[in-house]
């Protein structure tokens, strides 16, 4: 039986953070500073370096990569989007709407990784949708209900429906689509990424209900939860806002679960929501007010997901 939750992350080591002026496009969390490049890429990298600590710390396998200088690739912090690793041994890559994001895709670390795991395919089938202005970007479109091969996705500049269908025949995925809004300057604009708004465990979701404005795609998609027998927790839009939906459940090395996110999202939950999860696993948060405020991404865009089979020595 597939796993929802895994024991191994990829996380990648920025060498130059800062605002992608590509990517401000249309996502709107990212804001301007007065803070020196230098500035912004020391403060973001004590953020990774304590962030990964503090997963270690909880006995959370991190395999860290550095970043290249060159190419420039400012959200190389954010390997989530770019690929997927599948218990089945697959590799899936993702077409990304900024040009700088798709110079993330590094044959080096998929290589790299095969000498540890098991890796059977490298699919490369949707990344021609680029061509043809056509977007999906990994496990930030889409949220993976990897138990009951159900993916969440809503609609957006980045997350398109031409795509989400050849996803659903590559993988045989069953997707449910939507599309989660957000106040932008009195306008109620597509959020760019699902896992700002949603977040999926083994036996829960954590959810911004309230995004999705049409209510018959919100009953849907709720439907969808308690007919899979997950505990539904609700968020606000203003917790949304502080990056509470962009968390992930993980475990460590016992067995023990974990609910990863920023100090920020934690923060903003109240003493219900903390209660609720807790369920589920130890609330395990990190200071990432620089990634967040520049980079427009939280814990939860920071970790890509490794459910390869392990290689046995």
């Amino acid at each position: 039986m597939p796993d929802q939750i895994t024991q191994q992350l990829m996380m990648i080591r920025p060498v130059a953070f800062s605002k992608n002026k590509e990517t401000s496009l249309n996502n709107y969390f990212q804001v301007d500073t007065e803070l020196t490049a230098a500035s912004i890429q020391t403060k973001a990298l004590q953020e990774f370096d304590d962030f990964v600590q503090k997963l270690r710390e909880a006995s959370i396998e991190v395999h860290v990569f550095e970043d290249t200088q060159d190419p420039s690739t400012p959200d190389s912090i954010f390997p989530n989007n770019w690929v997927s690793f599948h218990q089945n041994g697959s590799v899936i890559l993702y077409p990304m709407f900024a040009n700088n994001r798709r110079l993330e895709r590094r044959s080096d670390l998929i290589d790299a990784l095969g000498s540890d795991f098991k890796i059977t395919e490298v699919f490369e089938d949707l990344l021609s949708f680029e061509l043809h202005h056509k977007f999906l970007e990994g496990t930030g479109s889409l949220i993976l209900d990897r138990v009951n091969h159900i993916a969440y996705a809503s609609y957006s500049d980045r997350t398109e429906q031409e795509v989400i269908l050849a996803f659903e025949k590559l993988t045989a995925y069953s997707v449910i689509s939507f599309t989660a809004y957000h106040n932008v300057d009195g306008q109620r604009l597509p959020i760019y990424h699902t896992n700002v708004m949603m977040s999926i465990g083994d036996r829960f979701v954590l959810i911004c209900a309230e995004a999705i404005d049409d209510l018959i795609e919100r009953e849907r998609v709720l439907a969808s939860f308690i007919n899979q027998s997950k505990e539904i927790i609700l968020i606000s839009e203003d917790q949304l806002n502080n990056y509470a939906g962009n968390m992930l459940q993980v475990k460590n090395k016992n067995n023990a679960c974990f609910l990863v996110m920023s100090t920020r999202a934690f923060q903003s939950l109240n003493a219900q929501q903390k209660q609720q999860l807790e369920k589920h696993g130890t609330l395990l948060h990190s200071n990432l007010t620089t990634i967040e405020m520049l980079g427009g991404g939280s814990a939860r865009c920071m970790m890509a997901e490794i459910f390869l089979p392990i290689k046995k020595t």
